[in-house]
């Protein structure tokens, strides 16, 4: 997710919003965070705890945007103690923590703001008597489970299919994969270049399942910022250029991709899936699932995909 605005456009001023859906889930907006949420377990339990998170979402893009400068710049130029609120200090240690993948080593705590959100929502969910929970923060979901529980996953290979689809539209997915209590999984996220975020790469999409929400935000990030080649059908912009508030300057982002050559494709998906290999090597994430036009690389373990 990428805030549309600057700082100073009124995103203080949003009221947010929310809405039962019919399946009993819950819709969360507020300005440019918007998410789709769900409790289960006992019935008062699970009201209390929609209630805990609903009061939390409603503070937690104030908090952001109080600090959004900071959060706009490079992990490298910011230290311990540079962030006051919990979300913000999340998304730090988290692009901190893989800085060393990232092109240059610039990264900024950006690139973990919508799986951070989400986490910090499904901690509000996590009461007594709740059994499972999940917040999906437009793609990027957060987890929590119970002894015995699981979710099962919608994968997408492209991010196109969905996008501009509201929070009550059922999506088709190509795939799913479970993730249960006892995996060392509790986030995930997805990135490409069709996304609502920029990407460097032509990945269609990066699915990555890791620790937490905000690890796998910033891991999906780089590892499709990797999924790149040269070909002179691909256009490139710098970010200024197409939005002024964006957090990597002048750096190119792609905008259109051809159909491009199956043997570049997949040369490109090995520096993604060496990328992410790299990270299980160090613990960082636990599986990743590149697509690029319809070719596809698996950074195991990966058994759930089905």
């Amino acid at each position: 997710m990428a805030f549309g605005q600057p700082a100073d456009v009124g995103l203080k001023r949003m009221q947010a919003t929310r809405q039962a859906l019919s399946d009993g889930r819950w819709h969360f907006q507020h300005g440019p965070i918007d998410i789709v949420l769900r409790a289960e377990g006992a019935p008062q339990a699970c009201q209390l705890a929609l209630e805990a998170a609903w009061g939390r979402f409603q503070t937690i893009l104030p908090e952001l945007v109080t600090e959004l400068a900071l959060l706009k710049q490079p992990v490298a130029s910011l230290q311990e103690g540079s962030f006051t609120g919990v979300v913000a200090q999340r998304m730090w240690q988290a692009a901190k923590a893989l800085s060393w993948a990232a092109p240059q080593g610039f990264v900024t705590p950006m690139a973990a703001v919508a799986g951070a959100v989400a986490q910090e929502v499904v901690n509000a969910l996590s009461k007594p008597g709740v059994q499972r929970a999940y917040v999906n923060n437009g793609g990027d979901i957060a987890v929590y489970l119970q002894a015995g529980e699981h979710w099962r996953i919608g994968l997408v290979s492209d991010l196109q299919q969905a996008l501009g689809r509201d929070a009550q539209s059922e999506l088709l997915t190509d795939g799913q994969f479970q993730v249960d209590h006892a995996m060392p999984v509790r986030g995930m996220a997805t990135s490409g270049w069709r996304g609502r975020s920029f990407s460097l790469g032509v990945a269609d999409s990066v699915t990555v399942l890791a620790a937490t929400a905000a690890q796998a935000d910033v891991a999906a990030t780089l590892i499709a910022n990797r999924v790149n080649l040269d070909h002179p059908g691909i256009v490139r912009r710098p970010a200024n250029s197409v939005r002024d508030d964006t957090d990597l300057g002048d750096r190119l982002v792609t905008l259109e991709v051809p159909r491009l050559p199956p043997a570049q494709v997949q040369d490109a998906l090995q520096l993604g899936l060496d990328c992410a290999r790299d990270m299980q090597a160090k613990a960082h994430i636990h599986a990743a699932f590149l697509c690029c036009q319809g070719q596809m690389a698996v950074a195991q373990p990966m058994e759930c995909l089905v």
